[in-house]
Order: structure tokens, then C-alpha cells, then sequence
């Protein structure tokens, strides 16, 4: 009995540090390398400092989960830097109650992130691969309001449009119409546009009756917009 106890005792305290180290991590995430450089958008620090960025990461890169850099996820996509999905969640400026469209969604740490501030997220990849283990973990992080599709995120999701915000996390030569088209009036999209593999520019549309407002935010490095054929 006193070694299950001690045994017991021992899984407790081996395991309180972990997770304590990885809060930790994060806390040092949103304040040194967000909140320093000038973000400010509540409903995105609280949702940083929530979601396990660790547990959205291949395993080999656990340890640099928390680092101020992208990583790489297999396939030629990244998870983006901390920063850059701190920057695109503020800037559209996300509500509760909110429906919001991602485009690329990776190993669905964007996707997460958005699911702690609006009611609905509906995120696109278009790699198989990517798809079944973001849906995988999506779900096993209970992440109940995440609905994701395979498919070639240019053509949007029209079934559940139009939504509030669209996050496009890969890079495009130009917005595609169809992703305008499914904007809600009033509605903001942000999406790096420019040639692949080049520095481009993260642009910030708002849409406002039939009329569409474009707005240059800072210079970004994104992987491609990837198409079907």
C-alpha cells in the first residue's frame, strides 16, 4: 500500500510541473511577444495564453513550441509565428457570437485560437494528410466549435456563408472573389497577398455594402495558396 501511495505521489508531482512549465511558457508568449509589441485585443491575449500551442506541434518541436518563429508541420506548411496569429486575430477585431471562415488550416492552431472568442469556425485544408490529423486533434482538444472540410479553400465555404471574418493563412497573388462574395456586410478578411515565397503584404478587407476597402498592414512571409487541379 505505501509504495502505490508513494508511486501516486510521485506520477503527481512529476506531472504538476510539466503543465505548470508549459503555462508558463505561454504567459512568457502573449507578454514578451505579443502584449511588447503593442497588441492589445483582450479576447486575443486570453485565448493565446489558453490554447496548448505544444500540443500543435510534431514532437520534435515540442521544446521550440513556444519560440518567437514559425515551425515547420510537414508537407511545406508551417504553423505560424505566435505573433502573426496574435496579429491577424486582433486586427479583425472577433466577437462572441461571431462565425468566422479559415482558410489553411494547418496543424489548426488558428483555428483553435479563434474558437476561444467566437461561437462558430469553419476552417479549410487542402491537404489530406493535414486534414485528418488537425480534425483528430481538433477533436481530441474538444475543440466543439471547429467544423473542418477538405477541400481548396479559393472556392470558400458557401453552404455556411456568410461569415463575420475570414482568416486566410497562406499566401495568395490576389483575394480571391469568392471569398469576398462570401464576407458578411460589415465583415473583415485578413490575407497575405503577394508572389509565392517572397516577402508580401498581410491586407486587411473590409467590406461595407457593395463596396470593398483594402488596407496594407506589415510584410509577411507565408507558405503558398495551395489549389486543387
Amino acid at each position: 500500500m505505501t509504495l502505490i501511495i508513494i508511486s501516486i505521489l510521485f506520477s503527481i508531482i512529476n506531472c504538476v510541473p510539466q503543465d505548470d512549465k508549459y503555462e508558463s511558457l505561454r504567459k512568457n508568449m502573449v507578454e514578451q511577444q505579443i502584449e511588447n509589441r503593442g497588441i492589445t485585443n483582450q479576447p486575443t491575449l486570453d485565448a493565446m495564453k489558453k490554447v496548448p500551442r505544444h500540443k500543435f506541434v510534431p514532437p520534435n518541436s515540442i521544446e521550440r513550441a513556444y519560440n518567437d518563429r514559425p515551425l515547420p508541420i510537414g508537407y511545406g506548411q508551417t504553423i505560424s509565428q505566435p505573433y502573426i496569429v496574435a496579429y491577424m486575430t486582433a486586427a479583425i477585431n472577433l466577437k462572441s457570437g461571431q462565425k468566422v471562415l479559415e482558410i489553411g488550416t494547418g496543424s489548426g492552431y488558428q483555428a483553435a485560437v479563434l474558437s476561444e472568442i467566437v461561437d462558430e469556425v469553419y476552417t479549410i485544408e487542402i491537404i489530406t494528410e493535414l486534414y485528418n490529423s488537425s480534425n483528430k486533434r481538433l477533436d481530441k482538444l474538444k475543440c466543439e466549435n471547429v467544423f473542418c472540410r477538405n477541400s481548396d479553400g479559393y472556392f470558400g465555404w458557401e453552404e455556411f456563408a456568410p461569415f463575420d471574418a475570414i482568416v486566410v493563412t497562406a499566401a495568395a497573388e490576389y483575394i480571391p472573389p469568392s471569398l469576398i462574395k462570401q464576407l458578411k456586410d460589415g465583415g473583415k478578411m485578413i490575407i497575405p497577398v503577394g508572389s509565392p515565397y517572397l516577402t508580401q503584404m498581410l491586407v486587411l478587407v473590409e467590406k461595407k455594402g457593395e463596396e470593398i476597402f483594402t488596407t496594407s498592414l506589415l510584410p509577411v512571409r507565408f507558405v503558398p495558396f495551395t489549389r486543387g487541379n
